[in-house]
């Protein structure tokens, strides 16, 4: 089982849904509520988008994913935007290493 995508199935323009949605319950909502001053009450659900992408100048065996996230609530409003970018492994990265990354989780029953 593999966790995570390689650079090169990073597709500028994708958009990949990040599911389930949580809902807030009113325990989280009193916690928010305390320390922000606000009040919340909604499900939330978030996506992310692959802007760009950019092969490493310096290591031929990775590249850098940019990935812009949004969180909107049930009728549509956007909550929440961030963007960020992240170092991703080539393919070769992975062969060379025996077709899995470190750190990736061994399944098990």
């Amino acid at each position: 089982m593999r966790f995570g995508r390689y650079f090169e199935e990073f597709d500028v323009g994708a958009v990949c849904e990040d599911r389930p949605g949580t809902t807030v319950t009113e325990y989280d909502e009193h916690l928010f509520r305390v320390l922000t001053m606000n009040h919340h009450g909604d499900t939330i659900y978030g996506e992310s988008e692959v802007p760009a992408k950019t092969p490493s100048k310096s290591e031929d065996d990775r590249g850098a994913g940019y990935v812009g996230s949004r969180g909107y609530k049930q009728g549509g409003t956007i909550v929440c935007t961030f963007r960020r970018k992240v170092m991703v492994p080539k393919v070769s990265y992975g062969e060379n290493r025996g077709g899995e990354q470190p750190g990736r989780p061994v399944p098990h029953e």
